[in-house]
């Protein structure tokens, strides 16, 4: 009688993270195959990660600076928006990315055991991409208007860190709910469409009336461009602690409990998907 192999997951929170850590190769592998994906077959390939962001600093030039008339705190407008849609497409494109990873990898969540967190994760990693090709942008456009950056820059690592935990943490959720409800699939487009225009993208943040700043912050994206722009701008323009501190609470309770959420049912994706 032939001997039967039975795979099985390990228990517990620390072997999790050690098979994560095993299958890191996997994890390459997930990264890359996205990162060829997403610009095979295309005429202009990796352009269309600078024509979007710049086409909307434009759109938003005109209407929210030329028309409006909004202030942008004695920086060029371009480069106000420019340094908001950065991490706001990050996000964004992290979120979508994420959201419909497990649905996009069924077939080898039905087959094999890994952990399943390695798929939302490198999701993410296109994005990322896609991020520091368009910060390229930005330095040009800094060097064109003549605007040179401060030693805020060197904290740009960490509000990028923040921007893919925020990411992540609402991923880990949209992905794990739209296994069992496919109806997420709709949701997370209106939430990335709905999200812009209630995040300082085209405008800035000190705009909004001091009595509802930190109501404001509930939005853990006003905190993240707030801190885009104070590290990428510099100059007199300052930001607002209290509200940094909350959007940054949001983030990690959303990432937290995104995590725990995504563990207590990824043993159910596999008969599920």
């Amino acid at each position: 009688m032939q001997d039967e192999l039975i795979i099985r997951p390990n228990q517990g929170f620390r072997h999790y993270w050690r098979d994560l850590w095993q299958y890191r190769e996997l994890f390459y592998f997930l990264a890359w195959r996205d990162i060829a994906v997403r610009y095979k077959q295309t005429v202009i390939g990796v352009a269309w990660s600078v024509i979007r962001p710049v086409l909307t600093m434009i759109v938003f030039t005109f209407v929210f600076g030329r028309l409006a008339g909004l202030p942008s705190g004695g920086a060029p407008y371009p480069i106000l928006v420019y340094a908001a849609l950065l991490p706001w497409q990050l996000f964004a494109n992290s979120l979508t990315e994420s959201s419909s990873s497990l649905i996009n990898n069924a077939q080898m969540i039905s087959k094999v055991y890994f952990p399943r967190l390695a798929i939302p994760t490198s999701a993410i990693v296109v994005s990322f991409v896609d991020f520091m090709i368009s910060f390229v942008v930005l330095l040009l456009l800094m060097v064109g208007y003549r605007y040179w950056p401060t030693w805020r820059l060197l904290t740009l690592p960490l509000f990028t860190l923040l921007a893919l935990t925020l990411a992540l943490g609402g991923g880990l959720w949209m992905a794990s709910l739209n296994v069992k409800y496919r109806d997420f699939r709709y949701i997370v487009p209106f939430l990335v469409q709905f999200g812009m225009y209630l995040s300082p993208v085209g405008f800035s943040s000190d705009i909004v009336p001091e009595q509802y700043r930190f109501l404001y912050s509930l939005n853990p994206m006003v905190g993240v461009i707030d801190g885009f722009r104070w590290a990428i701008l510099g100059g007199d323009l300052t930001l607002y602690w209290p509200g940094f501190v909350l959007s940054v609470g949001i983030t990690l309770l959303l990432f937290v409990t995104g995590l725990r959420y995504f563990r207590r049912t990824e043993r159910t994706f596999a008969d599920v998907i």
